[in-house]
């Protein structure tokens, strides 16, 4: 399997695994935010594995942004909309699909 094939498929499944399981707890709960943000800080391990997210997602910006700016990608748009609504699992992987088509474009390109 191609990267770009391995990457597509890491995104799906980073949308996947996630929603397997808010899925169910929003169906018993419903849009309770309050509670759910409560739950996320409820001790320790899930604190840090909150800001480790927070910390990785701002990190997953700069590089999105900045390597996007650099190879001068299309859609850069579309993993910066996607961090917020479906998380790093999503966003990561779709940049770097459309990072390696852009590469794929410039190697043809240069040829």
């Amino acid at each position: 399997m191609h990267r770009k094939g391995i990457y597509l498929f890491l995104c799906v499944l980073g949308v996947v695994l996630p929603y397997w399981q808010i899925v169910p707890w929003i169906s018993q709960n419903g849009w309770n935010t309050a509670f759910f943000f409560r739950l996320l800080f409820a001790n320790g391990v899930s604190g840090a594995c909150v800001l480790d997210v927070l910390v990785t997602s701002a990190i997953v910006v700069v590089f999105i942004v900045v390597e996007g700016k650099r190879l001068g990608m299309r859609l850069i748009w579309l993993p910066l909309v996607g961090l917020p609504a479906l998380g790093v699992p999503f966003a990561l992987p779709m940049f770097l699909y459309l990072r390696e088509r852009t590469l794929e474009g410039t190697a043809t390109a240069g040829s």
